[in-house]
């Protein structure tokens, strides 16, 4: 179906995705989550406009992966106190409203999830000189031990 170049191509592409994470401070792992989920969701978004059921279900499923078993499940509640609680039940909403979308074919359902995501995103990014900061400080102590 795919001719040898369009398999090499995939494969560089998948070891471009894995070697940015492999060299990714643990910020910007969770910027590339909120990128993957977005993007999945604009997938979604044009195979639902051109009527493509599987393709769509599973761009949406993509999605959910990523909020459940990658942002949700980053939380650490114990430290994170109550903005890791209301992040955890964000992430909850976003996934059943992402459910809700693909078992209603809503366009306004996945928008709204975006919006949710990009907010977040936006903020993450906000704070991202900050967390470099940490890290780098970080780094120093580690190195004076």
């Amino acid at each position: 179906m795919f001719s040898h170049g369009h398999a090499g191509a995939g494969a560089y592409a998948r070891v471009g995705v894995e070697t940015g994470v492999m060299g990714a401070n643990p910020h910007r792992l969770i910027l590339m989550l909120y990128q993957g989920a977005r993007k999945a969701i604009a997938q979604a978004r044009m195979h639902l406009q051109q009527g493509n059921i599987g393709p769509r279900g599973e761009a949406i499923s993509k999605a959910i992966g990523i909020i459940g078993s990658g942002l949700q499940a980053s939380l650490n509640k114990d430290v994170g106190g109550e903005i890791a609680h209301r992040l955890d039940a964000l992430y909850s909403y976003m996934t059943r409203r992402l459910l809700e979308a693909n078992i209603a074919q809503s366009e306004a359902m996945l928008i709204e999830v975006d919006g949710l995501l990009a907010t977040l995103e936006e903020a993450w990014i906000g704070i991202g000189v900050e967390a470099a900061r940490i890290m780098a400080q970080q780094g120093q102590a580690d190195a004076q031990r």
